[in-house]
């Protein structure tokens, strides 16, 4: 009976320290009885253990002193020797090592149930329990620690991505990156996903009204800049679909343009994306220039800019080939190098990194450490890299290959 005990404690002791603190969470929101009582005493784990090894320590000393006592009388000293050995073994055996790791195996089964038995328990010794605390807790002051700050069962962002990740079937992949994604946000800026100004498609007021009506007739963009000779100077920002009644009758005039646009919105560079979301929120807005210390535009940011870094590309129809990708022969891929690189990782499912210069001919340079010649060969996050074309001002085209699929070429 004592054994039996022990075994018990020694159990429910590895059961209750195991428990999944957000499944237990769940079940006791849920109702479940045994999981609340749970709940509870480890809101206390020093009360718990302590109530614990109060019972544990009880019955192993207990056991010994009566086998004692029995070998002693059966015996004498030889036999109490023998006994000594064999309840240790027993106890090893069956009351420590067997239970703990049944419990490790199947925590919950064990340790709800024993909630239930350890609630009274502790109401009933709870002098002791209190006394055993006060002396531990002293002793613990003593070596510098204050028992009375319980650990936090918060995850950490490192710990909700091991979470994530480590899901398996239970998270779809698309999911998985979703979230990923989500949790990487604050380490995100504006400056890696926006378009670049050399990218940025507008209406510039120097051109002929001609030239720029062509513009805004085969735009793929609902909002388009308006500036002066340069993307400096804008003046604002038009929406297409506000012109679109005029368009269709052949009214709309570079006045009534003017009379259209929209006061440009600026934001620093090195903006958070979780901070640019709440600031397209707060004023309003659906796209931002994104400037650097002097004022001069760099490029240009939208909220579907932020949801693409989310959830991917909403548009099914977009392919390799929107970001400068094309697939050859030999399995390798022939790369516009300006391509951004967290939009190649995106679309071609490929791991460059992305804590670096914002597209592959950036990356390439800030490898090689100088603009490299046609034909020199550079393994970059394992990925073999070929250069295709360059110029005296930076890399126009390389050819990828999959890692390990072929040997990097020549390097410089």
């Amino acid at each position: 009976m004592l054994l039996a005990l022990s075994a018990f404690f020694s159990a429910t002791e590895t059961a209750l320290m195991s428990l999944n603190r957000y499944r237990l969470r769940h079940q006791a929101r849920s109702g479940h009885r045994g999981a609340r009582i749970a709940e509870w005493l480890l809101q206390r784990p020093d009360r718990l253990i302590g109530l614990i090894l109060l019972g544990n320590n009880a019955v192993n000393i207990a056991a010994a002193a009566l086998v004692t006592i029995l070998a002693q009388r059966l015996g004498g000293q030889g036999a109490v020797l023998v006994a000594t050995f064999a309840l240790t073994l027993v106890v090893l055996i069956f009351c420590e090592v067997a239970p703990k790791t049944l419990a490790a195996l199947n925590p919950a089964r064990i340790a709800l149930p024993a909630a239930l038995v350890y609630y009274p328990l502790l109401k009933l010794v709870y002098p002791v329990v209190w006394a055993l605390n006060v002396i531990v807790g002293g002793i613990l002051r003593l070596l510098g620690v204050r028992p009375d700050q319980i650990a936090s069962h918060s995850l950490s962002a490192e710990e909700l991505r091991t979470v994530v990740a480590e899901a398996g079937v239970m998270v779809p992949r698309r999911h998985q990156r979703m979230l990923l994604s989500i949790l990487d946000l604050d380490a995100v800026t504006v400056d890696d996903i926006m378009v670049p100004r050399q990218e940025i498609v507008g209406l510039d007021l120097d051109r002929s009204w001609e030239e720029n009506l062509a513009i805004i007739q085969t735009s793929e963009h609902n909002r388009l800049p308006v500036y002066r000779e340069y993307i400096d100077n804008i003046i604002g920002v038009t929406r297409i679909r506000d012109l679109l009644p005029e368009l269709a009758r052949g009214e709309l005039t570079q006045a009534l343009l003017l009379e259209r646009i929209r006061e440009p919105y600026f934001v620093p560079e090195g903006t958070p994306l979780t901070k640019q979301l709440l600031n397209f929120q707060q004023h309003k807005r659906r796209s931002a220039f994104v400037v650097d210390e002097y004022g001069d535009v760099q490029g240009l940011i939208t909220t579907q800019d932020i949801v693409n870094e989310l959830v991917g590309e909403l548009d099914h129809d977009s392919t390799a080939l929107d970001i400068g990708v094309t697939k050859e022969s030999d399995a390798s891929y022939v790369v516009d190098a300006s391509a951004n690189v967290r939009q190649l990782n995106r679309v071609m499912n490929w791991n460059l990194p992305t804590d670096g210069p914002k597209t592959l001919n950036g990356l390439i340079v800030e490898q090689l450490e100088t603009i490299p010649e046609k034909g020199t060969g550079v393994t970059v996050a394992d990925y073999p890299i070929e250069i295709l074309d360059a110029s005296e001002h930076g890399i126009k085209r390389v050819r990828v290959f999959a890692p390990g699929s072929s040997p990097p070429p020549k390097a410089a």
